[in-house]
């Protein structure tokens, strides 16, 4: 239990780190690149846990897996992610961190209509804290013109809800390491053929046209210089590696409520960073924001934890 608590200390500095190192190192690679680069070095780093997850469980391949990782991973690394470098693009690493965060509210409700998961009520009031929260932040920034990195911000989140909800589907069958591996290998594998795309010329005119030239004739190393090396290598083994591996074999030590503090103390951690390390400002409506977030995430992590002990407890006596 101990190393549990442990590992959750581990990914929770890391995610909480994600952010300032990629605004950091947004003038130096851009959205598909460091993207790409990002989740290639990170299914190396997760596949050999990958691989002893799909030992234990004597796994045996199906045709429809090929589907279903390719769906995946192109949930999350080609369309959220993506989404999620972008944000960081056009808003503060402390609003991307906050609002990025609220995933599992989105989470809760993708199941809801997908896996026909009860909605309890104590969850309906952790939603609505929890966006109340993010509904402050989003007035605050429309005030100030920065609504670009809110929009897209909560757009990763939702689209990163929906891979978490595919991945529930077949989590007891390959085990959440070996699905996150494998989603980012497929999304890899989909993301450098959309790179290789943007460097043709027609479709690079077509991106233009639309106002995406920051995606048209996407590098795949070139612009990596010695200097950027050691926050791609940040990046990419420790945050985007190690974070996940950490997360996973929190959740293995203790359990997935327990593990999912990670995404509780990270909206609150994540902007005192950003204010050290990129002087971002703790505003009122930030600090306010960050409070409703937390005390909605608790809401919902209170509950199970004690839906848990009730569980344990009747184990116990039975």
């Amino acid at each position: 239990m101990k190393k549990g608590y442990l590992y959750i200390m581990f990914s929770t500095v890391l995610f909480s780190t994600m952010e300032i190192m990629l605004k950091m190192t947004s003038g130096g690679f851009r959205p598909l690149q460091i993207t790409f680069l990002r989740f290639l070095i990170g299914a190396l780093v997760l596949l050999p846990f990958a691989i002893r997850s799909l030992k234990k469980r004597n796994y045996q391949f199906r045709p429809g897996d090929l589907l279903y990782g390719a769906l995946t991973g192109f949930c999350c690394v080609l369309v959220s992610m993506v989404l999620y470098q972008m944000a960081i693009v056009y808003s503060d690493a402390s609003i991307v961190a906050i609002l990025f965060s609220c995933n599992p509210v989105f989470v809760m409700l993708l199941a809801s209509l997908l896996l026909r998961e009860k909605i309890y009520k104590h969850s309906v009031i952790s939603i609505l804290i929890s966006l109340s929260g993010m509904a402050v932040i989003v007035n605050a920034l429309h005030a100030s013109g920065s609504l670009t990195g809110t929009v897209l911000s909560i757009l990763a989140a939702v689209t990163f809800a929906l891979y978490s909800v595919l991945g529930k589907k077949r989590s007891d069958r390959y085990g959440s390491v070996a699905i996150t591996c494998f989603s980012f290998a497929f999304g890899v594998i989909e993301m450098l053929i959309f790179i290789l795309l943007t460097r043709t010329a027609g479709f690079a005119a077509f991106l233009t046209q639309l106002g995406l030239e920051t995606f048209a004739y996407t590098p795949i190393l070139a612009g990596l210089t010695m200097d950027l090396l050691p926050s791609l290598l940040y990046i990419g083994i420790g945050v985007t590696g190690f974070g996940y591996a950490f997360y996973f074999m929190a959740m293995e030590k203790t359990s997935a409520t327990t593990a999912s503090l990670v995404f509780f103390i990270k909206p609150a951690l994540a902007p005192i960073l950003a204010f050290l390390v990129l002087h971002e400002p703790l505003t009122p409506a930030k600090i306010t924001g960050i409070v409703l977030i937390l005390i909605g995430s608790l809401i919902n992590f209170i509950f199970h934890w004690n839906k848990q002990k009730e569980h344990a407890n009747e184990l116990k006596t039975s």
